[in-house]
């Protein structure tokens, strides 16, 4: 690149002022690199705790964006709109950041990757270890998208969105657990509810995959119109995935068989690895769902 990319952090913070004042110290003490940290926004989702007050406190080092509540989606592509940077790093103010993060990203930007996502540190409700080694990342707290190519896929649910450049080759993926993401007992997704969680990831896989089929005939300049039609079948076929894993949960087994072949046809038209179509296919003969209930497992916008 000819010149360093600027990058904006964004903190996505709904009643998350104990942890607010964490999560914008590790944007500010970030390791320099080759990179230039912007500029560095709090988007106080309509807040009714402390977290008007800690903005208010740190106010001569971030832009605080304060409004009335308009939910997780919204405050997600404001992060993309409002922000100014070439790059965006979106944070949930839950979570936070290790001051190596944005060296070691910028370290693997080229013009052709648009998306960087990199593996994390779970930890609990007071920041020590919940999982012994690190996790792969994939959720807000754990990626960067080019500002540029994110604007073509606005308006956005979820962060899985931004997934679909990592889909059309244009994403890195960096093994280095450089987020801290914080697991707690007020994390906005269920995921001790039978099927609750895969409901939603099903949800915004569906209207993901829309989206990608539509934007097929005008495709942005990260796509072509094929490989959007070939990306909308891969996250056709991960919403039967977690359809068929919600069945599972909810011991609702023939509905889980019913959705086997819809996934195996989404997946071949992918051409996608056929080991997930098979793993729930296992899953719904045996009755045995994936994934674990508990709070430590599952990974979606928590902000």
């Amino acid at each position: 690149m000819t010149s360093l990319p600027r990058i904006s952090c964004v903190i996505l913070c709904h009643n998350y002022g104990r942890y607010l004042d964490q999560a914008i110290t590790s944007c500010l003490e970030q390791e320099p690199g080759h990179y230039i940290l912007h500029e560095v926004i709090v988007i106080d989702d309509g807040s009714t705790d402390g977290t008007e007050e800690v903005c208010r406190r740190r106010e001569s080092d971030i832009k605080v964006i304060r409004r009335k509540r308009q939910g997780f989606g919204q405050t997600l592509t404001d992060a993309i709109l409002l922000s100014s940077g070439d790059w965006v790093a979106p944070l949930d103010a839950d979570d936070w950041f290790h001051p190596a993060k944005l060296r070691a990203c910028a370290e693997v930007m080229t013009r052709e990757t648009l998306f960087i996502e990199h593996w994390e540190n779970v930890v609990d409700s007071l920041g020590h270890p919940k999982l012994k080694d690190p996790h792969a990342g994939g959720n807000t707290s754990t990626l960067l998208v080019h500002r540029e190519a994110a604007l073509s896929l606005l308006p956005v649910s979820n962060e899985i969105f931004f997934h679909a450049l990592r889909e059309a080759g244009r994403g890195f993926v960096l093994r280095d657990p450089v987020t801290f993401y914080r697991v707690h007992p007020r994390s906005m997704t269920d995921r001790s509810t039978p099927g609750v969680s895969q409901d939603y990831r099903a949800e915004v896989c569906i209207a993901l995959a829309d989206r990608l089929h539509a934007m097929s005939g005008n495709p942005p300049p990260w796509a072509t119109g094929r490989q959007l039609k070939r990306i909308s079948r891969h996250f056709r076929a991960l919403a039967s995935g977690h359809r068929v894993e919600s069945s599972v949960q909810r011991e609702e087994r023939l509905s889980a068989l019913f959705l086997i072949p819809e996934m195996l046809n989404d997946t071949i038209w992918a051409r996608d690895p056929i080991v997930p179509w098979f793993r729930s296919l296992s899953s719904a003969i045996a009755g045995r769902p994936q994934v674990r209930l508990t709070t430590s497992q599952g990974h979606s916008a928590h902000y």
